[in-house]
């Protein structure tokens, strides 16, 4: 399923495509009902790909009624889980033989390279949706250790209708990560996609209905947060939000649910996420190879991005003219072509953010190493991989999360500092240890506040493994594994007495 096409037959499916456009509400694809659109963009060229339905609280408010009357008529969640096992199958068969057109779509619609879309966010949305349905019959209840004279029962049950809030960064995959798990425990769905980023849901929701999963379970409502959010995070038929995206953000759908019906929310938000290479690391091409996948993978547009290295001195002068080295290799261009290891920023108002993060490294007295300046390719939005070195722990560059292709080197005298310099940090998503002693490596990862850690490598670990962060990267809950279920189900105890009735002496 990992096949690559040529640069010309993806260039021949683009022209080919067909681009969804309007909201998928109950089933069938609807205009927004003010009849307002706004345009999405080919960050790669500046064309536009389309005008996308532009939806508002009525349209959340038609959606989330739809999906409460498919939930209340038990279409979906009274279904034979097996049976819902059986159409999410269909569902990922579908995507499957549509896996090329899902690609481009992806690429035109954020500037991904294709090449990472085809071998990575396609494959595992397709296995997330899998490895989801075929959960749906193997979740078993519980029964608790009661008395000799009760029974007591532990069960789930799904919330009703659950909110997918997805970034513009990994549009497919945070939309699988979301309404797979969501669906499986049989809740009807609404996805709010990024209005970067709107299609490739669209285009989902439509093989969804094609599967066979009924109408009003899965919808996909498309427009701008500042609206379509607000009136997910304050509906009081939603009875679950798992919103990914950034911290400030996050805060405002916590006020929601908070103001409204105390719905369950669930946050992945932000990382300013470390690499840590301590004194006994080993193989430092290996570390070279990991350290630039980690940063500068879909151009830095990663909340795992690994930005900033923190190094021991015995490896500094060694490692950073491997990194420059190493960037030979990853060309940055036309999306669309797979020679090429980078894509175009996903928008204008992203691009020049990552600009003034850089202009800011500068005035902090921060060396640039190498990129810095921005790419012309036509009329696109392209950045060089930026390696700035010399940071310092107090720079702007070392302490917010840039969303771009930038990495901040910090040097470590000691492997306790590494540490310290690690965690002194207000995020906690992800970060990587390199070390060669096992014992020291887990020691090491015990100590980082973070809600992944690798070791040798760089990853976010895989479907089976929870995903989410500390402190202001995460609440709630977690994507991704069993433990997802907690968030789309509600925990209900039956407790069943089974002692006779007292029989009353005076009734004849």
């Amino acid at each position: 399923m990992h096949d690559v096409l040529s640069h010309e037959e993806y260039r021949q499916i683009a022209g080919d495509l067909s681009l969804p456009s309007n909201a998928h509400i109950n089933g069938k694809f609807t205009p927004a009902k003010s009849g307002d659109t706004f345009d999405t963009y080919n960050p790669a060229t500046g064309d536009l790909l389309g005008r996308v339905a532009s939806c508002g609280k009525e349209d959340v408010g038609y959606a989330v009624k739809k999906a409460k009357q498919a939930f209340e008529s038990g279409v979906w969640s009274k279904l034979d889980p097996s049976e819902r096992k059986h159409r999410m199958i269909r569902l990922v068969k579908l995507m499957t033989r549509h896996r090329h057109e899902l690609g481009v779509l992806e690429s035109l619609d954020s500037g991904k390279p294709i090449r990472d879309v085809a071998t990575i966010d396609v494959p595992e949305t397709i296995e997330c949706f899998a490895w989801y349905a075929e959960a749906c019959d193997k979740l078993y209840d519980q029964s608790a250790p009661a008395k000799d004279d009760s029974i007591a029962i532990i069960v789930r049950e799904p919330v009703g209708t659950a909110a997918c809030i997805v970034p513009w960064n990994f549009p497919l995959q945070m939309m699988a990560w979301k309404a797979a798990p969501a669906l499986a425990a049989g809740n009807s769905v609404i996805v709010k996609p990024s209005s970067e980023t709107s299609m490739s849901a669209l285009y989902v929701a439509e093989l969804a209905a094609e599967a066979g999963i009924p109408p009003g379970v899965f919808n996909v409502v498309p427009g701008p947060g500042s609206v379509v959010g607000e009136a997910i995070g304050m509906h009081p038929d939603i009875g679950a939000v798992s919103f990914t995206g950034s911290t400030e953000v996050g805060r405002r759908v916590l006020e929601f649910a908070a103001r409204s019906n105390l719905k369950r929310v669930v946050l992945e938000l932000g990382g300013k996420n470390p690499a840590v290479v301590l004194e006994d690391a080993e193989e430092l091409d290996h570390v070279a190879d990991e350290v630039i996948r980690a940063v500068f993978w879909n151009m830095g547009e990663n909340c795992t991005s690994n930005s900033r290295l923190i190094v021991h001195k015995r490896h500094h002068d060694k490692l950073v003219p491997l990194l420059v080295q190493k960037l030979k290799e990853w060309k940055t261009g036309d999306p669309l072509d797979p020679q090429n290891a980078l894509g175009a920023i996903v928008s204008t108002a992203r691009f020049d953010d990552v600009l003034r993060y850089i202009e800011t490294g500068k005035r902090e007295g921060a060396r640039i190493v190498t990129g810095g300046e921005p790419l012309t390719i036509g009329e696109g939005l392209f950045i060089p991989p930026t390696i700035f070195d010399g940071v310092r722990d107090h720079m702007v560059i070392a302490r917010e999360e840039i969303f771009g292709p930038v990495l901040a080197i910090m040097v470590a005298s000691t492997d306790e500092q590494a540490i310290e310099l690690a965690n002194n940090t207000e995020y906690g998503l992800q970060a990587s240890i390199f070390c060669a002693h096992g014992k020291k490596a887990l020691r090491a990862a015990r100590q980082i506040k973070a809600g992944t850690v690798t070791i040798n490598c760089y990853g976010e670990g895989d479907i089976s493994t929870p995903f989410g962060g500390y402190k202001l990267s995460g609440f709630g809950g977690r994507d991704n594994g069993l433990h997802a279920f907690d968030q789309y189900t509600e925990t209900k105890t039956i407790w069943y007495d089974l002692t006779d009735a007292p029989v009353d002496a005076r009734v004849e």
